[in-house]
Parts: structure tokens; C-alpha cells; sequence
């Protein structure tokens, strides 16, 4: 299995993935910013956001997937867009605006990151933050538990550890206060309503999953997705008209660069 994204699989789930994205702009309070950064940017969804509310910035979106970015690049054809490590990347001239959407996840040492990309803003500007909080969610918790219980274990020790463990709101806090003036943090748990258990399998493929399915062959892959699918109809039980409801808890961190 490839490495890159699947962008018809992340996409196939557009406007539930897209809400956070727009509740974290609707908290960005800033008059005509002359550069803003989609960092993290996926198929340019919350790119797109950006670019309508603030038409008149210069807005790049950087994503280290290329397929991303050739999906990004397809939606608008007239903006910027960069190939780059969003754990490394650092900007040419600080920006009014740093957004990230779903991606910081994938990104070690919090601690570290939070006060260097406020170093990347000029006076004033805004960093602005949304990150899956599901780690101890039970779609995650039983991706862990079937990659220890098959003849892939040995190849899934990384993937179990692929994602960084979310700090506390207090942890972001204390990491962007120094630089901060204005700072403003909250936890949201979505109750996404979605076909089946299946879909919850489906919406995974493309986020969590991957660094579990990567590694596999077709048949361990197959195998792998069978004894989870299992797992997943034990704890998501239908509702009364068939459907399920996938909780999902984000974190938002908005921090004001001192002036």
C-alpha cells in the first residue's frame, strides 16, 4: 500500500471533516491579513475557507502529501500551494496567519512545535489550531488492540505509536503564553451520524488507519480490516434507524501573537 493519502477516501466524508475547520476560522479575529498559511492544508478544503474569508491575503497551503496537493491545486487553481515537512517548515516572512486543520496531530514534540510557530508570526497575528483528541476513543483504542492480537504485530510496533498524544488545554496553554496576548482554548466532542459501522471503518481509512494498513500486504490488509470491522459493531450499535453515531473529540487552540 502506498504511503500517499487517499484523497477520494478522505474526501468521500468533505462537510463532517470541514465543520471544525470553519468553527476554528469563525474564532480568527484579524483586519486584512497580508499572509496567511494553510499549514497542513489536505485537498484544500480549508484552504478554500480561507481564501473566502480573506480574499485579498496571500494564502499558501503547504502539505507534504502530493496527492493532497494535486487535489488542492484542482479546487483552486489560482492559489499557492507548497510541497513541504509541516514538522520542519518554517516561512520565508512571518505570517499574520498560521492555520491548522487536523494536521499537527501528525506532528511529535508539542512542546517544542507551539512556541516555534509563534515565532512564526509577525506581531498581532494569529495562530489558530484544530486537532482530532481521539486517542483513548474506542476507534483507536481497537486499532491498537487488533494490530497486537495478529502475525503483524512486529510490523505494526511504529504504527502504534504514530500519533503524537494531545497535550492537555492547560499543556497548550502554558506553551504559547509567553508569546501570546490573547489566548483562547476549548474541547468539543462531534456526534457525527453516519450510515453504518462500515462508515466508521470507511472514515478511518484515510486518517488513523493508514500507518496500520500501510505496512500490510492486500491480504493482511483484508484481514486486518475484517477483525476490526468486528471490533467496531461490538461497540457502535445501530440506533433506531440503523445508523451509528461515531463521537469524536477535538481540541482548539487560538493564540494572539503579542504586539
Amino acid at each position: 500500500m502506498k504511503n500517499d493519502w487517499n484523497t477520494d477516501q478522505y474526501l468521500q466524508f468533505e462537510d463532517l471533516r470541514t465543520r471544525p475547520a470553519y468553527e476554528l476560522l469563525n474564532r480568527v479575529s484579524i483586519d486584512k491579513p497580508e499572509t496567511v498559511v494553510d499549514l497542513g492544508c489536505g485537498p484544500g478544503n480549508s484552504t478554500e475557507l480561507l481564501k473566502r474569508k480573506f480574499p485579498s491575503a496571500a494564502i499558501l497551503g503547504v502539505d507534504s502529501s502530493p496527492k493532497m496537493l494535486e487535489e488542492a491545486k484542482k479546487r483552486l487553481p489560482d492559489a499557492e500551494f507548497a510541497l513541504d515537512n509541516i514538522a520542519m517548515w518554517h516561512p520565508q516572512e512571518k505570517a499574520d496567519v498560521i492555520f491548522a486543520n487536523a494536521s499537527l496531530q501528525w506532528v511529535t514534540g508539542h512542546s517544542d512545535l507551539f512556541p516555534r510557530l509563534m515565532q512564526c508570526l509577525k506581531p498581532g497575528g494569529i495562530l489558530a489550531v484544530q486537532m482530532p483528541d481521539n486517542l483513548s476513543e474506542p476507534t483507536h483504542a481497537l486499532m491498537r488492540e487488533v494490530a497486537s492480537e495478529g502475525p503483524w504485530t512486529e510490523m505494526l510496533s511504529e504504527a502504534v505509536k504514530s500519533r503524537e498524544t494531545i497535550g492537555s488545554c492547560a499543556d497548550y496553554y502554558n506553551w504559547v503564553t509567553d508569546q501570546s496576548d490573547v489566548i483562547d482554548i476549548w474541547r468539543t466532542s462531534y456526534e457525527h451520524v453516519l450510515v453504518d459501522a462500515e462508515g466508521i471503518v470507511d472514515w478511518f481509512k484515510s486518517t488513523g488507519l493508514r500507518p496500520f494498513l500501510g505496512p500490510l500486504n492486500d491480504q493482511e490488509r483484508t484481514a486486518y480490516l475484517e477483525q476490526y470491522l468486528g471490533k467496531i459493531k461490538q461497540v457502535y450499535k445501530p440506533l433506531k434507524d440503523g445508523r451509528v453515531l461515531l463521537t469524536f473529540p477535538r481540541l482548539f487552540v487560538v493564540a494572539q501573537k503579542k504586539i
